[in-house]
């Protein structure tokens, strides 16, 4: 039988993508569950895409001299001793819920996006390809997996929906795709589920993954699917050889998805209240994260929120209009940024938490570096161009719900915001805290000639933020 390119393209956003990346290792993957705690149901990971202002947002310097502190001022929180940006004060009622990490070191020699990105998704330290390639440095196979395709791997396979699914994008255009967000060599069948949604029209998320090509129904699926059944069966001599084992995963994956009509049900926004969509904000980033809860209540064990960029505040903030923001960076703060951020995040805290759900769902908020402390860019004017360039010396990652103790603040910068002093922390003990919460604590797994290793030897979780 011969599969059209187009069905294959189909396929691929339930997992096939990965091949791209080249044949991966037949992995086998060991499960053990220390009941130290009652692992976290759930994660949804919230990521700031371009590099968001630790020292504008959360680990704010008044005392420091003008050109680190900037224009914003710290506010009182519902949680003693937690200050946040003025511009989050919805977010500041909610701060009794909040674990403010600000002594992450995530130092790349690069200092760029890619190496960023990698860094705090995966917890491991780039490799030097990363200094050689530069931007060109696309995903490799032999990466190191992303936090949320680890928790995926030791979870029990959802019934309609993989275990990770991301959206509203894939950062970033090809062919610049961030390393880093991929199973790798963990294998593609753990990739996440990728589901498309669109600036213009925030209610709408295509799941490519679950489009029927013209002229399908389910009926001619379900005969389609049995006759490459009927094939496979006559090939099971070759079903030892691991690209065929995977090609069988996820076909089985993609046919699931196609026919199962429940698997569309998460993303129907419009399903949901006037006012409670309101209060997240009828943006694309805020409706993401109304998907992400609605896809907790599915029970996917992790969820992915990559912040999409606005093309139209992109000349405001010298950036792609996301995070990045190389020039006017407390107007675009102020005006654009933290207000949509500050109602979404806090609308999802909101919402967990009157549905009794928070306890059960670990949130994080990360992005791929800070920004510098000190201000001015040279690239766009310098002081004068207000702006703040890439910073991955120290940045704040913020927690909240999975059994974590909120109200607190762990570790802190030193005086003008520049690197970690008290309680330094590495992306691979954020990292480490998240596969805590959530119960996974093996993390030896074995590759093709049976050979163990560790999916993450460095860091610790951080205990103290649990309650």
């Amino acid at each position: 039988m011969t599969i059209s390119r187009r069905t294959f393209l189909v396929a691929s956003g339930a997992g096939f993508a990965g091949f791209r990346f080249g044949k991966p290792g037949s992995l086998q993957a060991t499960e053990s569950f220390e009941e130290v705690q009652r692992p976290a149901k759930s994660t949804i990971l919230f990521f700031l895409c371009g590099g968001s202002s630790h020292i504008d947002m959360w680990d704010l310097k008044p005392k420091a001299p003008v050109e680190y502190r900037g224009e914003f001022n710290p506010i009182e929180t519902s949680a003693p001793g937690v200050c946040l940006s003025e511009h989050l004060p919805m977010l500041a009622q909610q701060a009794h819920h909040l674990c403010v990490v600000n002594s992450v070191g995530a130092s790349v020699n690069t200092n760029d996006h890619h190496a960023g990105y990698y860094y705090n998704l995966t917890g491991h330290v780039p490799d030097p390809s990363f200094i050689s390639l530069g931007n060109n440095r696309t995903p490799f196979p032999d990466d190191w997996p992303y936090m949320g395709t680890v928790v995926a791997s030791r979870r029990e396979q959802n019934q309609f929906l993989p275990n990770a699914v991301t959206l509203p994008h894939k950062p970033s255009r090809a062919p610049y795709t961030r390393p880093g967000q991929f199973a790798a060599r963990l294998g593609v069948e753990f990739d996440p589920l990728y589901v498309q949604g669109s600036v213009d029209k925030p209610l709408e998320f295509r799941v490519p993954a679950l489009e029927l090509q013209t002229g399908v129904d389910t009926t001619r699926l379900d005969s389609r699917h049995g006759l490459l059944s009927a094939i496979n069966a006559a090939h099971a001599d070759f079903d030892r050889h691991a690209a065929v084992r995977t090609w069988n995963q996820q076909e089985q994956r993609a046919f699931r998805l196609l026919s199962s009509a429940k698997a569309t049900v998460a993303f129907d926004v419009a399903r949901e209240p006037v006012e409670l969509r309101q209060r997240y904000g009828e943006t694309v980033n805020g409706m993401s994260l109304l998907v992400a809860r609605r896809l907790v209540e599915a029970e996917i064990p992790f969820v992915t929120v990559f912040w999409m960029e606005n093309e139209k505040i992109s000349s405001k903030c010298k950036s792609a209009g996301g995070w990045d923001t190389h020039g006017n960076n407390f107007n675009c703060l102020k005006d654009y940024l933290l207000p949509e951020f500050d109602r979404a995040f806090s609308a999802l805290i909101e919402d967990l938490d009157n549905r009794g759900m928070l306890d059960d769902t670990l949130l994080l908020v990360t992005s791929e570096m800070g920004r510098t402390p000190k201000i001015g860019d040279p690239r766009s004017g310098g002081q004068a161009g207000a702006g703040r360039d890439h910073w991955t010396h120290c940045h704040s990652n913020v927690l909240a719900g999975g059994g974590l103790r909120g109200g607190q603040t762990y570790g802190s910068s030193d005086k003008y915001g520049e690197y970690p002093a008290d309680k330094p922390v590495t992306p691979a003990h954020i990292t480490k805290t998240v596969y805590h919460a959530m119960g996974v604590h093996d993390l030896e797994i074995f590759d093709s000639e049976n050979r163990p290793f560790n999916l993450l030897a460095e860091g610790d979780p951080i205990l103290d933020l649990f309650g």
